[in-house]
């Protein structure tokens, strides 16, 4: 990335995932070594997931009950629009403010899809509002009415990068000039039994029956582990460095692997060793104090992405984390949640590690932690996080 491009103020976060939904009470239950996956019948199976709370999904329902015309709509959406509405808080922005959105999603509107189809094929017909309600662009457009924004509003989907990949969208529109603030973010609402049955298929979903049912980077793990988890999540991005900011967005980087099937990553992610590189460009890799990786809890997917900081990082030695142990994989947002954590460390200076693994890095204050994702079709994404005075 050009050094002369201004950094990229983090000026507000939220959430709506199993360990919260304001950055506070997420930094908190990080602290504790306890997972938030649970046992949980989907479909015809008992399967463990990264699902939302009693508690939290309330909150579900009383917007509902807030908005009635939010009746119809797919989970993805609300829980983007709870997630949102915490982060535009934080950062004490108003309706007054101009601001863009650019929140995506993996798989979009998983639970509503699946039941318009089971309904067409049990009668031969859908509800009235089937289609626009299954539109991943509903997740953005939905976030703007509900905020009342008057940017521009954009959905996409790029696998598990796309909530990095909408950071690095929304910088764009902010160094350009055509946006004075971006929301950018990730949401994801896939615990449906049409989708957990299509990891299965890929034999990667964890089976475990210890402790940690996710053991996300654990190298001496001898099966696939990945679980799924619901979540959505945004960031208020800013362009320069913020009195009040969390965090500063230092470098970024993305790259794309050649594909040798269809969820093809190489022994060595090269694509993740090119965008860790682009997101270091300025930066010697001894400056990073952790990286907090992609690592789905999946045999190769994890060792993969190991070889590639082996690659890159060389002798230096940056502690390694990863949130999937915690949360389960939330596919499209589950870079924005690698993100929560990376400044839940830059701002205690702390290291978070999965409590079953031994630290592998030096023991220093956190001061620049690199975040990466990483989906299906070999799309990487990094971005070097910092403090504003760092």
């Amino acid at each position: 990335m050009d050094a002369t491009l201004e950094p990229i103020s983090i000026t507000g976060l939220g959430a709506f995932s199993l360990l919260g939904t304001d950055f506070m009470s997420v930094c908190r239950a990080y602290s504790h070594p306890r997972h938030g996956l649970i046992r949980k019948r989907i479909g015809e199976e008992e399967v463990w997931v990264g699902a939302i709370p009693d508690e939290l999904r309330s909150r579900v329902d009383q917007l509902k009950e807030e908005r009635p015309d939010y009746g119809e709509l797919d989970d993805s959406v609300l829980f983007a629009i709870l997630a949102s509405r915490e982060a535009v808080r934080a950062a004490g922005w108003g309706t007054e403010d101009a601001f863009g959105i650019n929140i995506g999603s993996s798989r979009g509107a998983t639970g509503l899809t699946e039941a318009c189809h089971r309904e067409y094929m049990e009668t031969g017909r859908v509800p009235a509002l089937a289609s626009p309600g299954s539109t991943l662009g509903n997740i953005s457009s939905w976030v703007a009415q509900d905020l009342g924004c008057r940017g521009p509003e954009l959905s996409h989907s790029i696998t598990c990068s796309t909530a990095l990949h909408a950071v690095l969208n929304a910088m764009a529109w902010l160094r350009s000039g055509m946006a004075e603030r971006m929301l950018a973010g990730g949401s994801e609402a896939p615990l449906t039994p049409f989708t957990i049955a299509q990891m299965q298929a890929l034999k990667i979903y964890s089976r475990e029956i210890g402790t940690y049912p996710c053991r996300a980077l654990d190298p001496e793990k001898e099966n696939n582990s990945l679980v799924l988890g619901e979540a959505a999540a945004s960031a208020c991005l800013e362009t320069g460095i913020k009195q009040q900011c969390l965090a500063v967005i230092r470098g970024a980087g993305y790259a794309t692997e050649a594909l040798t099937h269809a969820v093809s990553l190489s022994a060595e992610a090269t694509c993740l060793q090119a965008s860790m590189r682009m997101a270091l460009e300025n930066v010697r890799p001894s400056e990073v104090d952790a990286v907090v990786m992609h690592a789905p809890g999946t045999l190769k997917g994890d060792r993969a992405e190991r070889a590639a900081v082996r690659r890159v990082f060389g002798s230096a030695n940056p502690v390694l984390t990863s949130t999937k142990w915690k949360t389960g994989h939330t596919f499209g947002a589950s870079g924005m949640l690698s993100l929560e954590l990376a400044v839940c460390m830059l701002q205690s200076r702390r290291a978070v590690l999965p409590p079953y693994l031994k630290p592998e890095g030096a023991s220093r204050p956190i001061r620049r932690v690199l975040v990466n994702a990483v989906g299906f079709g070999g799309n990487a994404v990094s971005l070097l996080l910092g403090g504003p005075e760092d």
